[in-house]
């Protein structure tokens, strides 16, 4: 049988951090993992295993100071007949001597420094592979998608192209902006655990005529100094599709009417509105209306600014 203090290589009045600093260094070098052509080596690791955890337990090891048990952790008998072998497999892949109980020495320290943690396995052993480091997965791949405005507004699925020459259709989602950032898992680079991701960052592109204010749309609309002053029905443009829009008699230059529902999607259910600002297009050398605004009188076109104290 053999001597907990030998298999670590350590003294009898070795300490705990000197234990452990001996079996760290010989369960590195013994790991099956690194020694898959060596069955011997899986042996040794199994004794050196059951010498720390013996050696571990103050009781255990107090106990095989005093010769009350031998180094497999067994009765010490009289006239050399001992209970029961050694160490042996557990399932899960890990080691453990007999007559080790739950509720001793917890080695997930050591196997998570020398392997990258460790996870349980069935009947207290450690994890087939003994807490293997999982294979990296591939580089994530960084991707630009430029979405046009009206795209964006009416969440139009757009066709993405990536680095290995495959297309797909992505959904963009509701409240989407420049900036908004989405992961296709699987989609980059290969590597020995899988694929990484590909990121795709929103760049919406600006409109000719549309601007974003939040979730809302708005629109400068021209309108004729007839339409204005005597009101009427017109066509406006929107993100999907013109809708006709009613124009007060009397409009003046600058006001805003709402269009419900004509805006972004918003992330929390609905959609913004588009807000249309009407400007008076005054033609430019018309002699009959320049002839019209003088019978009116200058203190007609003053009024406005006369309001405002000026």
């Amino acid at each position: 049988m053999a001597d907990p203090y030998k298999t670590l290589g350590v003294a009898r009045d070795a300490n705990e951090a000197d234990i452990k600093k001996a079996y760290r260094k010989l369960a590195k070098e013994l790991h099956p993992d690194r020694n898959k052509d060596n069955p011997k080596a899986s042996e040794k690791f199994s004794q050196v295993t059951n010498a720390y955890d013996l050696l571990n337990d103050k009781d255990k090891r107090a106990r095989f100071d005093r010769g009350e048990i031998d180094g497999d952790g067994n009765p010490a008998a009289p006239f050399g007949f001992g209970g029961g072998g050694g160490g042996r497999p557990q399932p899960g892949g890990g080691f453990r001597s007999e007559g080790y109980e739950s509720g001793g020495p917890d080695m997930s320290d050591i196997f998570e420094g020398l392997f990258g943690g460790a996870q349980r396995g069935g009947g207290g052993g450690f994890a087939s592979g003994f807490g293997r480091r999982p294979q990296p997965k591939g580089e994530n791949v960084a991707y630009r998608l430029q979405v046009p405005f009206v795209d964006a507004a009416t969440l139009e699925p757009q066709r993405v192209t990536l680095s290995d020459g495959k297309t797909l259709d992505l959904k963009l989602p509701a409240g989407v902006e420049s900036g908004t950032q989405m992961k296709l898992s699987g989609k980059g680079e290969q590597g020995p655990g899988g694929a990484g991701d590909a990121i795709l960052t929103i760049d919406v592109q600006p409109h000719r005529f549309f601007t974003r204010d939040g979730d809302d749309v708005r629109i400068d609309l021209p309108i004729s100094l007839a339409e204005a002053v005597l009101g009427g029905s017109i066509k406006a443009p929107t993100v999907e599709k013109p809708v006709m829009l009613t124009i007060p008699k009397g409009t003046t230059s600058g006001k805003t009417l709402r269009l419900k529902g004509k805006g972004f999607h918003k992330k929390t259910g609905g959609r913004g509105d588009q807000l249309v600002t009407l400007m008076i297009d005054i033609p430019a050398d018309n002699k009959a209306l320049a002839d019209f605004v003088e019978e009116l009188g200058e203190e007609q076109y003053r009024e406005p600014a006369g309001a405002m104290g000026v």
